[in-house]
């Protein structure tokens, strides 16, 4: 596994778990906004598929930093393996 950035802007994470019929991805990242803040843009679903992507928009860049940094630890609890 390779060293993360100490503050990213874009993860992927899978988890495989053929077992239990199992093969997600999630990926986070930052995006400027047309408004001058910065987006969090959320992507998850079954590998191969299109998934859902949901947005969410913050004014301050370092407060959609601290989520993204969030999200990645949760999601890492719950058996992700980050890929980037």
């Amino acid at each position: 596994m390779g060293q993360s950035s100490l503050f990213p802007i874009a993860a992927t994470l899978q988890r495989i778990c053929p077992e239990r019929n199992e093969w997600r991805y999630y990926r986070l990242s930052l995006e400027p906004d047309l408004f001058g803040g910065t987006a969090l843009v959320r992507h998850w679903g079954r590998i191969g598929t299109a998934g859902v992507r949901r947005p969410k928009l913050y004014a301050d860049e370092g407060v959609a930093a601290n989520e993204l940094a969030a999200l990645i630890r949760y999601r890492r609890k719950r058996g992700y393996v980050l890929l980037d």
